[in-house]
């Protein structure tokens, strides 16, 4: 079987795991995929959270603290996920000293439902990153209107940031705005740049679904054709403008105030549709200092049979727009569908958090002692 995880990491995609469970932590699962399948990061998410703490595996003793402690359960969430977060990073924090900051990092994201508000993201980024109290951290904020301002802001005061929920190009080019206006005030400010790291998480595979699911409704043989094309055409343009932006006049001085690019990360690349290959958006998306973070399914995958033939975006652009026009040809608006996933994203995230307060404030009152 050949190495195709390590064959990706030579071709400058860093490879993230899209998961963390306490259980992950401390059966050795996290330390043995770093160790044998080339992993170099972690992101979690509400929902990756909400999975695995209803699961109850590995946290009854914290939430049987917590419950004797009377904490609200709001405080209680952020003890637990932020405590899986922290011992993830220190067992990622040898990747993190050799990659000089680079990998080695967990994502932890502010409270899905602050989404829309600029204040209060920036709040709980500055309490999540003193919280977590670990270099290797970065906070996951939104790209919503409101998200943009506070990615600014908390690049500003030196905060390493995961920017997430990213569908347009239109909207990733506004997040590299914001990130290099936060690293020049940052810079103003005399913040060491050098420590200020990012990643944009450009969603791939929801874009198709979305799409294909348009594309069916109309039936035609163009329609057909069309299936399947749009989230790598997508995130290619993507990488298109990020190698645009980062080799402009305004990125070179800060280049030469040592600070760091901010890496296309290619998220949601489990693939949905089973007509698909299940390493699509792994092996067609390989291009120099990227992120792929997958879910451990997709990673096994791409470890058992992905085809790793060295960068495959270089060259697509001009297919890449010819595929996006297709669809926009055939009726189907591409802003209304960036617009429909950004919305919805931010919906699935406050549903998952809603339901992760609901379920372990269930588990804070059965496991609360009796008084007297």
């Amino acid at each position: 079987m050949t190495d195709a995880l390590k064959r990706l990491s030579e071709e400058g995609v860093a490879i993230w795991l899209d998961d963390l469970s306490r259980k992950r932590i401390t059966s050795g699962n996290l330390a043995e995929l770093i160790d044998q399948q080339h992993v170099v990061g972690v992101t979690t998410n509400p929902s990756i959270f909400q999975k695995a703490i209803s699961s109850g595996d590995g946290y009854e003793q914290q939430l049987s603290d917590l419950a004797a402690r009377k904490v609200t359960v709001e405080e209680a969430i952020r003890m637990i996920t932020t405590a899986d977060v922290r011992d993830a990073a220190d067992i990622l924090r040898p990747v993190y000293d050799s990659t000089q900051g680079q990998d080695g990092r967990v994502s932890i994201e502010v409270d899905p439902r602050l989404a829309h508000n600029t204040q209060a993201t920036v709040a709980e980024a500055k309490q999540l990153a003193w919280l977590v109290d670990r270099p290797n951290t970065l906070i996951k904020i939104p790209a919503t209107k409101a998200g943009l301002p506070a990615i600014t802001e908390t690049i500003g005061r030196g905060i390493s940031v995961n920017v997430t929920l990213i569908f347009s190009l239109e909207r990733y080019r506004e997040v590299m705005d914001a990130y290099l206006a936060g690293l020049e005030k940052a810079k103003a400010a005399g913040i060491d740049l050098s420590g200020i790291h990012s990643v944009a998480s450009f969603f791939v595979s929801r874009v198709d679904t979305e799409i294909d699911k348009r594309l069916d409704a109309l039936g035609t043989p163009e329609a057909k054709a069309a299936r399947g094309k749009a989230g790598l055409a997508n995130a290619r343009l993507a990488y298109e403008a990020y190698e645009e932006v980062f080799s402009s006049d305004r990125w070179a001085a800060l280049d030469k105030a040592q600070a760091n690019k901010q890496r296309p990360l290619w998220a949601s690349t489990g693939v949905k549709d089973p007509a698909y290959k299940d390493t699509l958006y792994v092996d067609d998306l390989v291009a120099p200092n990227t992120v792929n973070t997958m879910p451990e399914a997709t990673l096994a995958a791409a470890e058992d049979h992905g085809k790793i033939t060295g960068n495959t975006i270089a060259g697509t652009y001009e297919q890449s727009r010819a595929e996006l026009e297709a669809v926009e040809k055939l009726g189907i608006s591409y802003d209304d569908v960036v617009q429909l996933l950004e919305d919805e994203g931010v919906e699935k995230f406050e549903a998952s958090w809603n339901d992760l307060l609901k379920s372990t404030e269930a588990e804070l009152e059965r496991l609360a002692p009796s008084e007297g």
